[in-house]
């Protein structure tokens, strides 16, 4: 499950829609967005979007309806364009239940930040010990991704992290960087092992050899 995290303006969208276009064709995807701007060209996606209440104040679907309603329609994965709200609470729900793979961006600064942000965001939706949030945060997410405004306005991916779980000692969900931005050599492996690394090369997904730093 990715979280893609950045700023306004900076291309969550924009990746979130790159992300979304390596998932298998066989797969079933539902995708929930405010406003249609994902493009997803695998066979079985079923896109749905919020709508505001009429003059009389009926009618609303929000994106937690949304989510909600998606759940009972069998996806393999679902997509979320932002969690903004007590929506937030329902997507972690989808992720820690047989959801793999599903995304979704938030806005935040760093990765530290952004599970700090959704701790926040759940809250809105249910009063719940933080702990117990934290417990949910960090089963459900593997893998948050930064993304940021660079010099002379171009934008890039600057962060990866796994998140890790939670740290007792912190009293936070844990993330360590897979890969990290370095001055001018721009975003370089750390050289950590991201506890899902068998998934990845047994599907052939990932080359070992770029996490331990050949890029070539």
């Amino acid at each position: 499950n990715i979280l893609v995290s950045g700023g306004t303006g900076t291309g969550k969208t924009t990746l979130l829609n790159v992300l979304s276009s390596f998932v298998p064709h066989k797969d079933r995807i539902v995708t929930i967005e405010d406003t249609s701007e994902l493009q997803l060209h695998q066979e079985h996606v079923v896109t749905l979007e919020a709508r505001p209440p009429n003059v009389e104040g009926a009618g609303e679907y929000s994106i937690r309806d949304l989510v909600k309603n998606a759940l009972r329609m069998r996806p393999d994965r679902i997509i979320v364009g932002e969690c903004r709200g007590a929506e937030s609470l329902d997507m972690l729900q989808a992720m820690n239940t047989g959801h793999d793979g599903s995304m979704t961006t938030i806005h935040a600064n760093n990765t530290d930040d952004v599970l700090k942000r959704l701790e926040v965001l759940v809250l809105m939706a249910v009063d719940l010990p933080v702990i117990s949030i934290q417990r949910q945060v960090a089963s459900a997410i593997d893998i948050v991704v930064q993304i940021s405004r660079l010099p002379g306005g171009k934008r890039g991916v600057t962060q990866i992290s796994e998140a890790t779980g939670y740290d007792p000692v912190r009293k936070c969900v844990a993330t360590t960087d897979i890969f990290s931005t370095r001055d001018e050599a721009g975003l370089v492996p750390t050289g950590y092992m991201p506890s899902f690394i068998d998934r990845l090369v047994s599907g052939d997904l990932l080359k070992l050899e770029f996490l331990y730093g050949d890029q070539n």
